[in-house]
């Protein structure tokens, strides 16, 4: 059976770059574009051009260097905003102008200072003007979860009849709950006649860590598009992280009629690059892109993943572009993966002589969070069991040393018996 379509709309330079600690200039905006078209993301969404002299320009070179994705910008519901934007984009292959307004009581009363129909009308006006720049109008109603649901589909239907080609449903503060979340797309779906005519779009933040759940829920209830960002970065506590969405629909995919056309092995390397851009790395125990996904330290784990990686890895290293699985050996190693390491190094014990270098190995990772190569060739050496020169091994350098010539290298002196 054929699966259907999720479109990515990818807001890491927009809503992820206005985020604090993650702000790119413009060349690493346009490359970080370039990345996201080659990872394959639908829609690109560039920034927000009236915001500012730099932001404008980055839109605007960013709509002349992609080709295949679309390229979106964000505009308020507003004359000069539309305006601006649609002088960045207008250069694109596929431009999208992406207005919106909030819809939630809150927001139309303490920051909009608007009455609802006063909201309504300028929804309808900016997606009509803005359809005279271009075909592809993406409209979104801001604080949508928190906002009256009989105004809420009020306001769909009429954007839509107005031209708006894609209807966004954010869930802007991370209020909503999975089933919540899931059960206010399906009955927009069922209450808005004309709904069918636009692409049903969400875009979640993860103020509660619900982010992507929010999202598979939408998705599984007829959402056509999912707005996320690499690494979930963005405002607050983040959004729905693209890496996280599209693997989950991966690894699952027998319980999803619905698929990406994300390049998984692009995650890890695109993931990587906006680190080293802005500076900040994801923590380490991230999903899918952090440190330690596919690292092993547990005895346990660490003996499954020698007899078979599913044991412990519901996805493989390279699916999302990391070279291999890492077994760490630190206090909560167990023999079976110090065996296999000091094997690969080159050496190679009777079960007995095991027995002892492992206890050598376990009073060491006591005192030490991980154990390295050279840590290891020093234990051998200062408890007498080098082989007689057995070693001839290749490090986690890459290169095949003895282990005399392993040592000079790393400068490493013997170990103190009195470790």
């Amino acid at each position: 059976m054929k699966k259907r379509k999720i479109q990515i709309f990818d807001t890491t330079l927009r809503d992820g770059e206005q985020a604090p600690g993650f702000t790119m200039d413009l060349d690493e905006k346009v490359k970080m574009a370039a990345q996201l078209e080659l990872l394959g993301a639908d829609v690109i969404e560039a920034g927000f051009p009236i915001s500012s002299d730099s932001e404008f320009e980055s839109v605007k070179a960013i709509a002349r260097k992609v080709t295949r994705s679309t390229v979106a910008a964000l505009a308020r519901a507003k004359k000069a905003d539309i305006d601006r934007t649609w002088e960045a984009l207008r250069h694109a292959r596929k431009p999208r102008i992406h207005t919106f307004i909030a819809t939630s009581e809150i927001h139309m009363m303490h920051k909009l200072k608007k009455t609802p129909e006063q909201v309504l009308q300028e929804a309808v006006w900016a997606v009509r003007y803005a359809r005279t720049f271009c075909d592809d109008v993406e409209f979104s109603a801001e604080d949508a979860t928190r906002s009256d649901l009989d105004f809420l589909c009020r306001v769909i239907e009429a954007v839509i009849d107005a031209g708006a080609t894609v209807v966004n449903i954010p869930d802007t503060v991370g209020y909503s709950l999975p089933w919540e979340f899931g059960e206010l797309i399906a009955t927009i779906r069922r209450r808005v006649p004309n709904i069918d005519r636009a692409v049903l779009s969400v875009h979640c933040h993860d103020d509660l860590g619900m982010a992507v759940a929010n999202s598979l829920a939408a998705i599984r209830n007829g959402a056509g598009q999912v707005e996320c960002t690499i690494n979930g970065i963005g405002e607050r506590a983040g959004n729905a992280a693209l890496e996280e969405i599209v693997m989950a629909m991966q690894a699952r995919n027998t319980g999803f009629e619905e698929e990406t056309g994300i390049e998984a092995t692009l995650l890890y390397p695109t993931s990587q690059m906006l680190c080293e851009m802005t500076g900040t790395p994801v923590q380490i125990n991230k999903a899918v892109v952090g440190r330690n996904a596919f690292s092993h330290e547990a005895g346990i784990h660490q003996d499954g993943m020698l007899k078979n990686p599913m044991t412990y890895e519901i996805m493989t290293p390279q699916s999302v572009g990391v070279d291999a699985s890492k077994i760490v050996l630190g206090k909560h190693s167990g023999r079976n993966a110090l065996n296999c390491r000091l094997r690969e190094l080159g050496f190679h014990y009777s079960r007995e002589e095991l027995d002892r270098v492992y206890l050598a190995f376990i009073n060491m990772a006591d005192r030490k969070k991980n154990v390295a190569d050279k840590d290891l060739i020093g234990l051998t050496q200062q408890n007498g069991f080098a082989g007689n020169g057995r070693f001839n091994g290749t490090t986690d350098d890459g290169i095949r040393h003895t282990v005399q010539d392993y040592l000079n290298k790393q400068k490493t002196a013997i170990p103190d018996p009195r470790w």
